[in-house]
């Protein structure tokens, strides 16, 4: 991408002018501050012009001649590398007239010595970097004159573009806020992580139009490419391709398989800023690594930079139905051991994006939140990348819309299916769980930091008859038979004689046995685990019970990675009798296996000698100690205030070669760090560092130690930035 010239850099947004006509100009003010607040972007890190599309921009030309009663003036707007009016890439408009374009130009009163002029632009019009020329006709002799460059973006302040939100909480919270939460852990324990989006950094909205070039289809036309880039469908659909590096040499090359040394670990990155600019500045060379998070952390940042409303959603127990038959099967050996036999999984949580605009191709019933997903899982006409997918759409089973609804469905309300496989290859369902996928599903609040469920927003109540009818109707538009394998539909209307059957959440038969698996406390890092396995007999004869029990290391996407623990006994339950079996997992034998997810899965099959069998699953997170942050002092633009960090060593030995990074947009203009040489056996230590805060507001500070003994310890504290004196 050719690199663009540098910003006007003048006091006064000025620049001198050579010019052939009789009306000389002097320099031309973009008058920054005046449109910038007017237009929204204000929090830019740039001098050049930024403004928002449908709405009216003000220039001023200082002049070295007086202007002549016979002069006329045509302003010409263009973007992208092949600009036509027929593309929409051009635009040619006269004073006080409307072209049919939608652009157009009025003169306003002004002070002797130089013009002003207002410039509308269409609501519809292509975003991007464009130049403004100004035409000048003299008699006979016309001349033109290059006025500038400006960046146009999405307008949601608008009520005529797509983008449009009309309440102003709202568009502060996504399209203004440079931080937010991303949800992460597990449904019984739902974990805050701070992000810095810093989509107004400098360099940041230069990187999001370079993301949009760099793209397939640029490469291909970058004609028809650029007209596109009118239409919020089309742009959020593109950077949903591009933030992943599978086929564009996009942003994040994904890794899942816990081994990270020739990049960075995704659970290492606080934020989308660091990232962006090393893509960029390193050529565009994928960033390494990036999971789930990171993907929608980086491209809410990119998508709110470009002006389209965009929030983070998390998904808990998502599910990854690759045969798209609406059926998670996961296969267990007797001892209890999860086998692969399917491509199918379900993570603990899965984070996407939700975007806002309306959907012309397909009604406005559709409109509002549109599901974006940049995590590269399954291609979409041919690419990695998936949405934009109408929330309306998958509450309504509409699964034959564009873009991607049956996946997106699929990871929200798919079965969940337990088998026994033995080993002659027999199997034996032990139950079939209808409520497990798509639960709490979640982001964060408007103007606060608290957790809202928008699960409602995806389906119906669990179990409700509009659920039932929903989830059939998916069925039948997927070509699902009762078996659960796919049968092709040519046409969707066709009358089908497809049976529906949708078990509620019960085991295969009726029980004999319950159990679950309890904590005794809350599991920290560094130490023993202890649980307890809690037995019913529910019928009225003495029973026998196999335990088999494990434990797994595992990352978020639940897959095994290390056999942590087998141990199996035997239990003696009378009539209606419940016993409670203690255990535990010692840090000895759990601290070289564990991932840096820190996640543990724990499984107890229980049979009986009548062949009855149950299986109690617990998903366990070893949490970080505290991590306190405190700020010595009140917080002002542009004046040092120190921050105390205290960090405890969670293990029983010493730990070497810490490092504590920091970062928060408007508080700290790169990350920083801080060597931690050494700490003892479980003891605390005080790091103290100085920032100096060059924008008001409420602000985000992000701070993480890193450490090769443990995975990361996060924290991050909110701070209110007043303006200097």
């Amino acid at each position: 991408m050719a690199r663009r010239p540098p910003p006007y850099r003048n006091g006064d947004d000025s620049k001198k002018l050579p010019t052939e006509t009789a009306l000389r100009i002097e320099n031309v003010n973009w008058q920054s501050k005046l449109n910038k607040a007017a237009h929204h972007t204000s929090d830019y890190n740039s001098t050049e012009a930024i403004l928002r599309r449908g709405q009216a921009f003000n220039i001023t030309l200082n002049l070295q001649t007086a202007a002549a009663a016979e002069n006329s003036f045509t302003f010409i707007a263009s973007t992208g590398p092949c600009p036509a009016e027929s593309q929409q890439t051009k635009a040619i408009f006269n004073l006080s007239k409307e072209d049919a374009s939608g652009w157009s130009a009025t003169q306003e009163p002004s002070e002797p010595g130089c013009m002003n002029f207002t410039i509308f632009s269409p609501a519809d019009a292509v975003i991007g970097r464009y130049k403004l020329k100004l035409q000048i006709a003299s008699g006979n002799k016309v001349s033109s004159t290059l006025l500038g460059q400006f960046v146009l973006l999405f307008n949601p302040w608008c009520p005529n573009d797509d983008v449009y939100m009309a309440n102003e909480k709202d568009r502060r919270e996504y399209v203004l806020n440079d931080s937010g939460i991303i949800f992460q852990g597990l449904e019984k324990y739902i974990q805050q992580e701070a992000w810095n989006y810093g989509q107004f950094e400098e360099d940041i909205l230069d990187i999001s139009l370079a993301i949009l070039d760099r793209s397939l289809n640029h490469r291909q036309d970058p004609a028809v490419d650029v007209s596109n880039r009118n239409n919020p469908i089309y742009v959020s659909r593109v950077v949903s391709a591009m933030v992943n590096s599978n086929d564009e040499k996009g942003v994040v090359e994904g890794k899942w398989d816990g081994k990270y040394r020739s990049g960075t670990n995704p659970l290492q990155w606080s934020g989308s800023v660091t990232i962006l600019r090393k893509w960029y500045k390193r050529r565009y060379k994928p960033v390494r690594y990036g999971q789930c998070w990171v993907f929608a952390g980086v491209m809410c940042t990119v998508l709110r930079s470009l002006g389209i409303p965009t929030r983070v959603i998390t998904n808990f127990n998502s599910a990854h139905d690759r045969n798209l038959n609406l059926s998670i099967d996961k296969y267990i050996d007797v001892s209890g051991k999860t086998l692969h036999l399917t491509e199918d999984s379900v993570w603990n949580f899965h984070v996407w994006n939700e975007s806002w605009f309306i959907r012309r191709d397909l009604g406005s019933f559709y409109d509002g939140w549109q599901v974006l997903d940049a995590t590269p899982q399954e291609r979409s006409k041919g690419m990695y990348q998936c949405g934009p997918a109408s929330t309306r759409a998958i509450k309504e089973g509409d699964v034959n819309l564009d873009y991607d609804s049956s996946f997106v469905f699929a990871a929200v309300n798919a079965d969940y299916v337990t088998w026994i496989r033995y080993s002659n290859k027999r199997k034996e369902k032990i139950y079939s769980d209808t409520r497990k996928i798509g639960k709490f599903i979640s982001t964060k609040a408007v103007g606060t930091n608290f957790r809202v469920d928008v699960t409602a927003s995806y389906k119906y109540p669990e179990g409700s008859l509009k659920e039932r009818r929903v989830y059939k109707k998916a069925l039948k538009l997927l070509g699902v038979r009762r078996t659960g394998k796919r049968t092709k539909i040519i046409r969707h209307r066709q009358r089908s004689s497809v049976a529906w059957r949708r078990n509620t959440t019960q085991p295969a038969q009726k029980p004999s046995i319950s159990g679950k698996l309890i904590l005794d406390a809350s599991p920290v890092i560094g130490q023993d685990i202890l649980l307890t396995l809690a037995l019913r007999n529910l019928i009225s004869d003495f029973k026998t019970i196999r335990v088999k029990l494990s434990a797994s290391a595992i990352l978020y996407t639940r897959k095994p990675k290390a056999e942590i623990l087998q141990l199996s006994r035997s239990v003696k339950l009378g009539p209606a009798e419940e016993k409670e079996i203690p255990f535990k997992i010692a840090y000895a034998q759990y601290k070289k296996s564990l991932m840096d997810d820190r996640k543990i899965l724990v499984t107890a099959l229980c049979e009986t000698k009548q062949g009855a069998s149950l299986l109690v699953e617990k998903d366990i997170v070893l949490q970080d100690p505290l991590l306190t942050i405190k700020v010595l002092g009140p917080t002002v633009v542009h004046k040092a205030v120190n921050v105390q960090v205290t960090l405890t060593n969670p293990l029983s030995e010493v730990v070497t070669d810490c490092v504590l990074r920091a970062e928060g947009s408007g508080l700290l203009k790169e990350q920083l760090r801080i060597n931690v040489a050494r700490m003892a056996p479980m003891e605390s230590t005080t790091v103290q560092f100085e920032i100096v805060p060059y924008k008001s507001g409420t602000r985000q500070l992000q701070v993480d130690l890193v450490c090769i003994h443990f995975s990361d310890i996060k924290g991050f504290v909110t701070l209110d930035v007043a303006p200097a004196h």
